[in-house]
């Protein structure tokens, strides 16, 4: 167990109607003019020819699916996940907790936790014509200082946290979240998108909530196709969606969520500042978005990663109770 994590009482069990996986989306790609190679896949096997031109598949996405009994979810709750990080955010959280997929299936949501293109079991298709440049890999002080878990810059080395923070910075759980930190293109943005809508194409009409970097496909997604997102969550959302197209928001129930030391963080007043920009053009165009800042509800102490904080659970309440007032869960 990591260190200053409480110790799990043993949760109700669960009754599942049924669970599974699928993937879902990618294009077809055509490599040519590249040399023939032969392989050797094995050690003391015999070497393979191949022909790395042809017909390839590339950026489709990874799901996994848990309906519940009672199901009490008026629709699938699908979970978008953040840069550089895999569905694992929405899973156990790195000291050992239920995370929000948990807390959410154990409401009766039919939930849906996706790793995105080029991430995690979505695999990743390195054909520099379609994801172009490189992709990029966090150092372990990168999001402890860039995550607002840390007091600013050298503050991983110090061990300095901000104050009251709620994220599980003990060493063991900080390392447990640095594991699940992976490669990610800043340059699939179009595959991506893609994959989310050929998601939704597939579960049908579904709450969203997104994380971070989703915080774009999810506003996106909901512009091409409102009839298949019947609200929207965003939490601490890094960007916004298309200004020339807010009037396709306007019957789509937005929240946003933002957590605490915002305001002394270099880049964050700026991206909140986006955001809530974003919103108000929403709200001209007959749109409805409510955005909750924790510390402003008395929840206080989160990191960007609110749904790994020690308080996750109270922020997931708010979310819930959001959700039943506008009649998605019965």
């Amino acid at each position: 167990m990591a260190a200053g994590a409480v110790k799990a009482q043993a949760p109700e069990p669960l009754t599942l109607e049924r669970f599974g996986s699928f993937h879902v989306g990618g294009r077809e790609v055509v490599v040519s003019g590249q040399p023939v190679r032969e392989v050797l896949f094995t050690p003391g096997g015999v070497p393979a020819r191949v022909d790395p031109n042809g017909t390839y598949l590339m950026g489709s996405m990874y799901a996994q699916y848990f309906v519940p009994r009672p199901l009490r979810g008026s629709a699938p709750l699908l979970m978008w996940h953040g840069g550089g990080l895999t569905g694992v955010t929405w899973e156990t959280t790195p000291d050992g907790r239920e995370g929000w997929q948990h807390y959410f299936l154990r409401r009766g949501w039919h939930v849906v936790v996706s790793d995105a293109v080029e991430r995690g079991r979505a695999g990743w298709s390195q054909i520099p014509e379609q994801t172009g440049g490189q992709a990029l890999t966090l150092t372990v002080d990168n999001p402890f200082e860039r995550f607002r878990i840390g007091n600013g810059q050298g503050s991983y080395q110090r061990g300095d946290l901000l104050p009251g923070n709620q994220f599980p910075a003990d060493r063991e759980s900080y390392m447990n979240f640095m594991r699940q930190v992976v490669p990610r293109f800043t340059t699939t943005d179009a595959l991506t998108l893609e994959s989310y809508i050929a998601l939704l194409e597939r579960t049908g009409p579904s709450v969203v909530m997104v994380h971070s970097q989703a915080g774009q496909f999810g506003w996106r997604a909901a512009q091409a196709r409102p009839d298949l997102v019947r609200a929207l969550v965003l939490i601490e959302p890094a960007a916004v969606g298309d200004p020339a197209r807010v009037e396709a928001l306007r019957n789509v129930p937005v929240l946003m969520v933002y957590g605490d030391y915002i305001a002394q963080d270099a880049r964050w007043p700026t991206i909140r500042g986006n955001g809530v920009r974003f919103a108000e053009a929403v709200r001209a165009a007959g749109g409805s978005v409510d955005v909750v800042d924790l510390p402003e509800r008395g929840i206080r102490g989160n990191s960007h990663m609110i749904m790994m904080d020690r308080n996750s659970d109270e922020v997931a309440k708010l979310v819930q109770d959001w959700l039943a007032a506008r009649g998605l869960w019965r």
